[in-house]
């Protein structure tokens, strides 16, 4: 396998554009993916994702802009970025024909391993993904969960510098999804860089260490969960009193203090505020005991990404975006003929 020429940055993307008809699908994507990590890219169906991924993949090139895969530029390298990088499509690239351990020994032979090594990591592979009592049953009988986790075991074969994820949870139940979270992690931790890409919010929250939103095939908004989160608006206080006939006095604590209106929630006794400056959450717990107002519960409520998806594109994720024209979206599949 050739050796990366930067240590520094798994993917640099920048302006990057495909055209399908009258439509651009990708739109101008600048993406800088530091090695070693999660890089999210989260966005609707439709978006523009899957077609990054594939141009980023060597299977679609560019109508403008460039794109480096550890400093190996994807249109005059291509052999050499298809043997640093692995792929897993929204949809299983497995032979139905065969078996679950005749697919990973058949990826493995081209991969380049022997007969004995294929048989043994096919083996390790059908057991971490927790597949090994239907090893030997016809791909046909398998679950769309059992597929997708066979089609990423397929692809960690070699387990390569670069790993990218189209949607891999798609599909999954929550058990299942929460095993593939796993897997991502372990990648990371041994080495691997991930770019994954994704309509669950959740998903990455809980994986990437940065992401980029995309929208009808531009980078709307890109840095950590928390960069994001902060980009929409403030944290926000929240109290339970006591005693709920208290939360009238207890707004008027929050305006003298925090300089904020608070929202009231008689029925539960809460009461939630913006909370713009930390600092100053002592200085209103000292005003209300001092005004004798017991609070029986306090906590902190960061934003969701749900609502910095809502406030960068006007609609959530699952909306999806038919004027994009995307060709590559759902149910499109990523073939990499030598990448496995």
């Amino acid at each position: 396998m050739p050796e990366s020429r930067s240590t520094d940055w798994a993917v640099e993307a920048h302006g990057l554009v495909k055209v399908f008809g009258d439509n651009r699908a990708v739109d101008g994507v600048d993406l800088s993916v530091r090695t070693g990590t999660v890089y999210g890219v989260l966005g609707p169906n439709g978006a523009g994702k899957t077609t990054t991924i594939r141009m980023l993949a060597t299977l679609l090139k560019p109508d403008g802009g460039e794109a480096t895969i550890f400093g190996h530029d994807v249109r005059r390298e291509p052999q050499i970025v298809r043997q640093l990088i692995g792929v897993t499509g929204q949809y299983a690239s497995v032979d139905e024909t065969l078996s679950a351990t005749e697919n990973l020994v058949l990826f493995s032979r081209l991969n380049g391993l022997s007969r004995a090594d294929a048989r043994r990591r096919s083996s390790e592979l059908l057991e971490e993904f927790g597949l090994s009592e239907a090893a030997k049953r016809p791909l046909k009988n398998f679950s769309g969960g059992m597929r997708r986790r066979l089609d990423l075991a397929a692809s960690l074969i070699s387990q390569p510098p670069l790993i990218f994820l189209d949607e891999p949870t798609t599909g999954l139940d929550p058990r299942t999804r929460a095993q593939m979270w796993d897997t991502i992690r372990r990648l990371v931790a041994t080495g691997s860089t991930v770019l994954l890409t994704t309509q669950y919010l959740d998903e990455a929250d809980q994986l990437a260490d940065r992401i980029a939103v995309i929208d009808r095939g531009i980078v709307v908004a890109e840095g950590t969960a928390d960069e994001l989160k902060g980009s929409v608006g403030s944290a926000s206080l929240l109290l339970r009193l006591a005693d709920p006939a208290s939360l009238e006095r207890a707004r008027q604590a929050i305006l003298d203090v925090l300089h904020v209106d608070a929202v009231l929630s008689p029925e539960a006794g809460r009461i939630t505020a913006p909370m713009s400056d930390p600092d100053s959450v002592t200085d209103l717990l000292i005003r209300l005991r001092t005004d004798g107002i017991a609070v029986a519960e306090i906590a902190v409520q960061q934003p969701t990404l749900d609502e910095v998806f809502l406030a960068l594109t006007g609609h959530d994720t699952t909306a999806a975006d038919a004027a994009s024209g995307d060709p590559a979206g759902p149910g499109a599949e990523l073939e990499l003929e030598g990448a496995r």
